[in-house]
């Protein structure tokens, strides 16, 4: 099991480095979001390994919500960019 989360967290680094190399402020934002999901699935995997509800509902709820405010960070830019 440790060798997954090993996998897990490697898999995790590879949108950081994406997102340190590029410029372009959207694929830095696509870059954040994937490691937003990333850690989110990573807190769900712990969560099971542990047995703690807890720690799954926290991981559901950065699942589903942690994406919005980049989301709407990409609205405020556009619009910026827009006007």
């Amino acid at each position: 099991m440790n060798l997954i989360l090993i996998a897990m967290i490697l898999a995790l680094l590879i949108p950081i480095y994406d997102a340190w190399k590029e410029d372009d402020i959207w694929q830095t934002m696509l870059a954040l979001a994937s490691i937003s999901t990333k850690a989110a699935v990573t807190i769900l995997f712990v969560s099971v390994l542990r047995d703690d509800w807890m720690i799954g509902v926290v991981g559901a709820i950065v699942l589903s919500v942690g994406n919005a405010g980049l989301m709407l960070l990409a609205h405020i830019l556009k619009r910026m960019n827009d006007a």
